[in-house]
Parts: C-alpha cells; structure tokens; sequence
C-alpha cells in the first residue's frame, strides 16, 4: 500500500544537497511568505492571499507548500495528495520474533492449552496477551491455574522493573484473568490488589472487581486518590449496579479529573435523578468551561449530553452562558438544546483561541533534520530511542512537538497504553487519553503512511491533536487519512518493542540542530 502511494505523486524536487543550497539563497522575505502559508493551513483560512503567492513564487518548494495548505484547508482528509512530491519513506523495520507468537494468539482463543503453553513465553507481551485471553472454560486446566496462582502469590511493592522483566503487570493480569476462570480465588488477591499503592494495579483491581460484580470494592476505588483507578471503578459500577450507584456518579461529576467526569456523565444517562444531574453537569460544564482547555472537548461534550437530557424550557437561563464557548463545536452542542426546547433566540457563538505559528515551523517544513532522543526512566528498564521530526510533511506539528520538548512537557510522563501488535501511546500528564495539552495540534494529513516506527499525533477527531505521541509497532495504513505523522524512529526501535504499560518516560532532549 506504502509503494502505490507514493508511485502516485510527482519525483522529489531535488536532492537533500540540493535543498540545503537552495535554502541558504532564501531571502527573509521568502521565510516570511511560508510563515504566512503555515499559518493559514493552521487556521484552515482558504481565503488567504499567501497561497497565491506560494503557488507563482519560483521555488518549487514554496509552490509544494502552498498547494499542499490550500488543499489541507479545503478538505479534512485531504484525499488529493498527488499534487505534492514524494518524501522520503520511512525506515524499514522488521519485526520482533515474539511479534508472531503474539499474533498466533489472535483475537479470542479457548484453547486453553495454547494458552497455558503461551504464559511461559520468554517474552512478557505474549504472557500478558495470553492472560487477557483465559475464560471461565479453562477453570479445569490445572496447569494454567497454577501460572496465574504464582503470578497473584505476591503483590509487587514499586512499580520499578528492570529490562525484560514486569513488575505488577504479571500480579495484575494475573488478576483480572481469575476472577473469570477461578472467582473465588481472586476475591482474596482482590483485597490485597486494592490496597496496594500502585495505582495501575488498582485500576485493574476495579477491572476484577466488575467482574466479581463486587459493589463494595468499586465503591471504594470509585475515591480513590488516583483518576484512572476512579474511571475503572465508575464504569465498572455503572455495569453491575445501574442507577441504584447514581450518589457515587454525582459525587464522581461534582469532582475533578477529565476522565473522572466523562465516566460519571456517561453512567448518568436515563438516570431517575434527573435535577440532581442537570445541576451537577451543569456546574461542571462551567469548571471545565473556566479551565480553557481544548483537548477536554469529549468530556465536555460528555456532559453536554447530560444537560441536554434533562434541561426544560425553564432551565435555558443557567444553559444559555454555556452556548458562548471557546470551542465552536461544544457552543454549537449547547444552543442546540436551546432550539430543542423551543427557546426562542437561542443561538450558538464562539471566539477561537487565538492560533500562532510556533518558533522553527519554516525552518522544518524545508526539511531542517531535527532530532529528539527519548530517555527512559531507569524504573523502566532505562535505554533510548531516537526520533526524526518529519517537518517535510507536518511542519507546525513537528515545530509545536519540539516546543513542548523544550518546555519539558513530556518529561516524567508514561506510556499508558500499550498494544503490541499496533501502538504504544502516551507522553500525557495524567497517564490517560483525556488529558493533553491544552491547545489543539491541527491535522496536517500527508503521503508519509502510517509504517511501522513512524509517531502519529493522537486525536478524538479531525483537527483534535492533544499532544499524545502514537509509535506504530506495525504497520498501519489504515490511520493514514486520519492521523498525522510528525515523527520516525531511526535509531531503538527494540526498545521500543519492549515497552510495557505504565513505563515512564525520564526526559526528552533535542539532539539536532
């Protein structure tokens, strides 16, 4: 699929040489033309002057930008990618050998004996993948019973591991495989789970839990201190009691945390309580209004719903305020509800956030070779990896990555979710995927596909990028149309495949110019 895409567009203008010279004759007003191209793509404004001067200007490159901006502002998907010149592909990585064994598990499986046989692999990622397959139909494979008994025997104390070990990701799957093959038994590791002080141990402790349908315990993590152990809990809860656990929900809206409210605005819905939850959506709806932040759209979008549900014609008053946003989709959700409750007037508006074009975006959109090494935590296993930004096709994304580097946003952050056989994701405060940082990152779609090592921008919609990285552990063609690559491995793509969830990322360092 890569080699028919990119058989399509048109030959490379020139050489790498060619461009570094072509470069240095660029006069300031050349860099300030491609300014004025990058920040009309970044604000979607068709209108601008600049692509017309792009496209006359005599250097192809300028030409190739602003094509290519005009048609990313036209079109979300931006299918018409012929127009550009093909960039380099990325780096071809084989796979691991485990990668294989990982898939042969597949989807679903019920034989229990490949099963047993698989959680004694060499590699983890295989054993792990194995647990998260065992049913209730392998409850007379003593053998199998017995892995996962040594598994839960013992709950981890940190967090830390060292390299090609675990260190509560064996007790944890461990875990949540018992409570569907051998209930019993895990309602006495559950205890135990619970109150560890690993909080990703306890989020699979509230997976357990909903799976022993045990009330009590996800009442009690429904509080806890950490947001993703509350999140488990709540829609946990929400599955095996229904309504009757709407005071948690309330209590869970009323509180803080991004995933947090979207879980309790979620398990809200077609509650009895219906004043009671259009008074706590719409004081959240204004807390997370006051925060600013534009990559809180689906949660707040989550809440919407909840006021949409139960507001009357007599409650526009506290909804109305609600209708003029910063974020043009979540206004137009609120004055929605004001037209179908028949207010007469009602009306979205919004005022975007302002949108400025980052330090370096000219400089990479030329194809400046700028380099991050990725350090990870000695708690993790420690080891590096090193990314080229790929400013050739998403200048204002690379540029926007590297400011965050710079500001040491990523540093101390995980990976907090971990398919091996698709992505690992994370580099968010939190270790969640609804919390980012606050200003969108814009959609900049390209003919680079979606290979295995490449960096995808994480994104709930088009034009929604929360500053989440994706690395591609295989390849994945299908993402191309909708997620932009800014990023490639070029140098630890091993330890990449090694990562596990929950690793920690130490520090982030520019080791290009």
């Amino acid at each position: 699929m890569r080699l028919n895409i990119l058989a399509i567009v048109l030959a490379v203008v020139a050489s790498s040489g060619a461009n570094t010279a072509n470069a240095q004759r660029l006069t300031a007003a050349d860099s300030a033309l491609v300014g004025r191209l990058l920040l009309a793509e970044e604000t979607r404004d068709t209108s601008s002057a600049a692509y017309a001067d792009g496209m006359r200007h005599s250097d192809p490159r300028i030409q190739v930008i602003a094509r290519r901006g005009l048609g990313r502002s036209r079109d979300a998907s931006f299918v018409r990618r012929d127009s550009i010149p093909a960039l380099p592909a990325p780096p071809v990585y084989t796979d691991p050998a485990w990668r294989l064994r990982y898939r042969a598990l597949g989807a679903r499986n019920d034989r229990c004996d490949d099963l047993n046989t698989a959680l004694a692999d060499s590699a983890w990622p295989v054993r792990l993948r194995a647990a998260e397959l065992v049913t209730a139909g392998c409850a007379s494979n003593a053998a199998l019973l017995a892995t996962l008994r040594d598994w839960t025997k013992t709950m981890p104390i940190t967090s830390a591991r060292t390299k090609g070990a675990v260190s509560w990701h064996a007790t944890a799957h461990g875990l949540t495989a018992l409570a569907r093959v051998a209930p019993a038994e895990a309602r006495a590791v559950l205890a135990r789970a619970v109150a560890s002080r690993i909080p990703t141990l306890r989020t699979y402790a509230a997976r357990a839990a909903a799976t022993l349908s045990d009330t009590a315990t996800l009442r009690r993590l429904a509080v806890d201190a950490d947001d993703n152990v509350k999140e488990a809990a709540i829609g946990g809860l929400a599955r095996v009691a229904g309504h009757s656990a709407d005071d948690v929900f309330l209590a869970a809206l009323a509180g803080r945390g991004n995933p947090v409210i979207r879980a309790a605005a979620s398990a809200l819905k077609g509650s009895p309580r219906g004043d009671a939850v259009l008074s706590a959506s719409l004081n959240a709806a204004r807390r997370l209004q006051h925060d600013s932040s534009e990559t809180a759209r689906r949660v707040r979008a989550a809440v919407a719903e909840r006021v949409a549900e139960f507001a009357k014609a007599g409650d526009w008053s506290r909804v109305a305020p609600l209708a003029a946003d910063y974020d043009c989709a979540i206004a137009r959700a609120y004055g929605a509800i004001g037209t179908t409750l028949g207010v007469a007037g009602a009306a979205a508006h919004c005022t975007p956030m302002p949108i400025a074009l980052p330090a370096d975006a000219v400089r990479l959109a030329f194809g400046a070779d700028v380099r991050l090494r990725v350090v990870m935590a000695d708690s993790s296993g420690g080891g590096s990896f090193v990314v080229r930004l790929r400013g050739d096709n998403a200048p204002v994304m690379a540029a926007r990555v590297l400011a965050l580097v710079r500001s040491r946003w990523f540093n101390g952050n995980t990976w907090h979710r971990v398919e091996p056989d698709f992505v690992i994701q994370g580099g968010a405060p939190g270790a969640n995927e609804f919390r980012g940082f606050p200003r969108f990152f814009r959609d900049e779609l390209g003919v680079v596909p979606h290979a295995r090592g490449t960096i995808g921008m994480s994104t709930g919609e088009h034009d929604t990028g929360d500053s989440q990285w994706f690395v591609n552990l295989r390849d994945n063609f299908r993402l191309n149309k909708e997620y932009t690559v800014f990023g490639e491995v070029i140098e630890g793509i091993d330890l990449i495949d090694s990562v596990l969830e929950g690793d920690v990322i130490a520090r982030i360092e520019v080791i290009g110019k």
